[in-house]
């Protein structure tokens, strides 16, 4: 059984414009140790995460990947969703979607095919992770996005999305199991998501 998930359509920008920051994206020389997203009609090149910050990535990955809906794969592998109607092409720290959304030829992938996404905030991100990403994400209709606040501490879980964003959102600190609703219906352990002590 294959499970697609039926998402609002988002409209209201220049296609256009939307293709050419794409090419501008594709185009792009980024240094290494950065990565490039559109948030607001803008290309953002922000530096990489922390090395535990993988380790973290895997744990979610490795807790959801035995719930995913059939069909769907999840990954903290670098991709980049397009959602062109809101000139918005991000790259989150975690994604599940469905497997043909991802057999593409094309280096982007369809934002409307996510079933979940995952954010670590880092201090350069996290004004956009805590905003525009929640807003899009659930205006998207991506069914849960899990905001990993590591300058807090805290896991927020965000699901039912709406044409006006998500309308519920649950958060807890870091150390507690947090609820991942439908599709997934599990929990997520958040203990080990800390920053390792210096020494």
């Amino acid at each position: 059984m294959t499970v697609m998930l039926e998402r609002p359509t988002t409209d209201g920008t220049d296609p256009r414009r939307f293709e050419e920051l794409c090419a501008a994206l594709d185009e792009l020389n980024v240094p290494d140790g950065f990565n490039a997203e559109i948030i607001r009609g803008n290309i953002v090149v922000s530096p990489w995460s922390k090395a535990y910050y993988l380790d973290v990535m895997d744990l979610v990955c490795d807790q959801l990947r035995p719930r995913l809906p059939e069909g769907h794969r999840i990954s903290s592998a670098p991709a980049l969703y397009v959602f062109p109607g809101v000139e918005r092409a991000y790259g989150p720290d975690v994604h599940a979607a469905h497997r043909q959304t991802r057999r593409t030829t094309s280096r982007h992938l369809d934002g409307e095919g996510l079933s979940f996404v995952a954010e670590l905030t880092s201090p350069s991100t996290r004004d956009d992770d805590l905003t525009d990403k929640v807003e899009r994400y659930g205006k998207a209709g991506v069914p849960v996005y899990l905001l990993l606040d590591m300058q807090e501490d805290s896991a927020t879980v965000y699901w039912s999305p709406t044409p006006k964003g998500y309308a519920s959102h649950l958060t807890l600190p870091f150390g507690e199991k947090i609820h991942i609703p439908d599709p997934f219906d599990c929990h997520v352990d958040t203990t080990g998501f800390q920053a390792p002590g210096e020494g």
